[in-house]
């Protein structure tokens, strides 16, 4: 049990990364106009004032709006149901923080009042960058694509209702039991496998891959032997008390799973329905199904998913592919990934340009050469990313660094940006946070976030005012 535990830490160790009335009657949308605040400090939101746009770099006169649009970052949809995952790894702490959160069985329903929250903004576009589902799996891909199309979801897998470690009759005390514990939300976990009609995103959505698309839990390619467990009817739910956090490292993380699952699962492992939906999909077969759904211009080129689109006349969207095949979640850019760049810089004219990743540039093996190219361009306004489920900005010479949070963790907000002419030829990029409409099972997802000690309020992914809402001028 402790090599296999010990193989588990490997795969998981940089995966990131009140009643239900109550929490579904916070305020909707623009974070200008009302924000969330937890005023006397006792875990629970309540609406507040809104936070103004902080001026940044130097203030000029606004001009007309040349272009709106909007991000979603590592929404992270899930099976959590699936026997490939580890969530017992979680109780260790960091790095391994990000196995298992309480509210992460609705993640589908997140992720659609998040839509609707965002077409309440009216984005020309809408990027969607990165860890768009949890563990590279069909039905995950599947989920998603259907919540962000507006179609009929069906968030279940296995038998029909939930089999997994928040079972009421759970008997570890370290899994958050909805039925049970406090907060108590009786029947969320049979609610949230029941099939919904999404809204669906109004304006076009341009996807860019994470590691968590297309890596096993954000980490490993996969392999026979983790198919065989993914789609099999045993999970590992127990950890081993003497197991220590060990020397383990990224890079022992494929070896180290290939090694252990040859001996096979513990005995002790939980039975669960079987279901093939849950076998992971390969990199071609992400990108493929993610093209043909999302808006034209998505495109394929050496194997990743680099592409320019157009948001409106006057802004040139350059997306980069950040995701390391061979495994690990640290960004990686090729040589040829960065004459690609250039070339599209080069190209885009008189437009201005935005460039959105999943991993941040500045914390992306190769990027140094890209960074360069960003900020030698006068028409460069921001690189934006997700990653880190966290919102940060931060420059780079003249370039915006924008980081947004995730969907997975507190605050659970999307972004929106508005790009301005001011007086003397340069631009402001306006961009503000947008909390979901907290609608049923999604208010009861971010009161829950807000509470977990290893996601919420201590760990202050909501980044500071000036991380949020801010007028960014470019001269």
């Amino acid at each position: 049990m402790r090599r296999r535990a010990a193989i588990l830490l490997a795969l998981a160790a940089a995966g990131c990364g009140a009643s239900a009335h109550r929490a579904a009657s916070a305020p909707v949308g623009d974070t200008v106009r009302a924000a969330l605040v937890d005023r006397d400090g006792d875990g629970f939101l309540e609406p507040g004032p809104g936070e103004t746009l902080r001026d940044r770099g130097r203030p000029a006169r606004l001009g007309r709006v040349v272009a709106t649009f909007g991000q979603l970052t590592d929404t992270h949809v899930r099976d959590e149901e699936s026997p490939a995952r580890a969530p017992f790894l979680d109780r260790l702490g960091a790095p391994l923080n990000s196995t298992f959160r309480p509210q992460e069985a609705v993640s589908t329903q997140v992720l659609d009042s998040a839509v609707r929250a965002l077409d309440a903004e009216r984005p020309q576009a809408v990027f969607v960058t990165g860890d768009i589902v949890d563990s590279a799996q069909s039905n995950e891909v599947a989920w998603a694509i259907d919540v962000l199309d507006g179609r009929r979801v069906h968030p279940d897998s296995g038998r029909p209702g939930y089999d997994g470690v928040q079972e009421a009759d759970s008997p570890d005390p370290f899994y958050y039991r909805p039925d049970h514990d406090a907060p108590r939300h009786p029947g969320v976990l049979d609610a949230a496998q029941r099939p919904f009609r999404a809204r669906g995103l109004d304006a076009p959505w341009y996807p860019t891959p994470g590691n968590h698309d297309l890596l096993v839990q954000g980490e490993v390619p996969p392999t026979p032997a983790i198919e065989a467990v993914a789609t099999g009817d045993r999970m590992v739910t127990t950890l081993d008390p003497a197991l220590g956090q060990g020397d383990f490292s990224e890079t022992d993380a494929r070896s180290a799973v290939a090694s252990a699952l040859a001996g096979g699962l513990p005995a002790d492992a939980q039975h669960v329905p079987a279901d093939p939906a849950r076998r992971h999909v390969s990199p071609a077969e992400w990108m493929a199904g993610m093209r043909a759904a999302a808006g034209p211009g998505v495109a394929v080129r050496g194997g990743r998913m680099d592409y320019a689109v157009d948001v409106g006349s006057s802004v040139r969207a350059i997306v980069l592919d950040t995701v390391r095949r061979a495994g690990g979640s640290r960004g990686l850019l090729g040589v040829a990934q960065v004459a690609w760049l250039r070339a599209q810089l080069a190209g885009a004219g008189d437009r201005w340009v935005v460039v959105f990743s999943h991993n941040p540039l500045d914390a992306t093996d190769g990027a140094a050469a890209a960074l360069a190219a960003l900020d030698a361009d006068p028409h460069l306004v921001a690189a934006v990313a997700g990653n880190r489920h966290r919102n940060t900005i931060t420059r780079h010479g003249h370039v915006w660094l924008v980081g947004t949070s995730s969907l997975a963790d507190f605050p659970q907000q999307a972004r929106m940006f508005r790009l301005r002419e001011t007086a003397g030829g340069g631009v402001a990029l306006e961009t503000w946070m947008v909390d979901h409409d907290g609608r049923g099972l999604a208010g009861v997802s971010r009161e829950l976030a807000y509470l977990d000690a290893q996601g919420g309020r201590p760990l202050g992914f909501a980044g500071t005012p000036a991380d949020r809402n801010a007028r960014l001028y470019v001269p």
